[in-house]
């Protein structure tokens, strides 16, 4: 699968090679345009799967373009995150009510701005979200958020619910703690990293049932994090 294309939009070169470099690290693809009118023609050319876009710009300012892409047929539904120095809480409603998907403020921390670029990602595509996966006789529905094992439905919380089904879409790959944070709780939330434990410890116990054992599949990975591994499994 391609990785995903993030439109920068700013008119500062150090902005744009910064976050550039902050995206291609995490594995997704950097486009940039430093005016409103280079930033719709790549969006046209190039359809990006989301935009960081600049409040002022050379040749109008971004909530102009915004309001022209929540105008189009083909743009409307395309995220976007404004990405400003503008702080005053008029800016930020203004900016959401034109249809803005999440508003962050210079400066910024990269590794927050990725997670939310990660997460507001997940919520536009929806795809994986309403897939069924398996795993021998551990089922989970997506679309009616239900997990099975042998046809016997497993209790288990929202929390639990979404770890394991981060997992099953990203096996055979070792997350920190922190990335599990960001993956499932989003940039959003904050809590200490050692949560991450007591949830892996409950979704442990309720992949514990009489029809199968499933538990083992969630590995700890000494040093690192977690990896979900399904190898051995019948």
């Amino acid at each position: 699968m391609n990785e995903p294309t993030v439109l920068v939009v700013d008119d500062e070169t150090a902005i744009r090679d910064m976050l550039r470099m902050a995206l291609e690290i995490a594995d997704l693809r950097c486009i940039e345009a430093d005016n409103i009118h280079d930033a719709f023609t790549r969006v046209v050319d190039e359809r990006p799967d989301i935009v960081l876009l600049d409040w002022m710009l050379p040749g109008g300012s971004g909530l102009e373009l915004l309001r022209r892409l929540k105008r189009g047929d083909t743009t409307r539904d395309l995220p976007v995150i404004m990405l400003t120095a503008k702080t005053a809480e008029d800016n930020v409603i203004q900016g959401l009510d034109v249809g803005a998907d999440d508003y962050i403020t210079k400066p910024f921390a990269p590794r927050e701005l990725i997670a939310r670029v990660r997460a507001l990602l997940r919520r536009s595509s929806g795809g994986q979200a309403n897939e069924r996966m398996q795993v021998s006789q551990l089922v989970l529905e997506g679309e009616s958020r239900r997990v099975l094992i042998g046809e016997e439905p497993v209790e288990m919380g929202p929390t639990e619910f979404k770890l394991l089904q981060f997992f099953m879409t990203h096996p055979e790959r070792a997350y920190t703690r922190g990335q599990l944070l960001d993956q499932v709780w989003g940039a959003n939330v904050y809590v200490e990293e050692r949560t991450i434990d007591v949830h892996i410890r409950r979704l442990r116990k309720a992949l514990q049932a009489p029809r199968g054992d499933y538990s083992n599949l969630i590995q700890t990975v000494r040093g690192t994090g977690y990896r979900f591994s399904s190898r051995g499994v019948a």
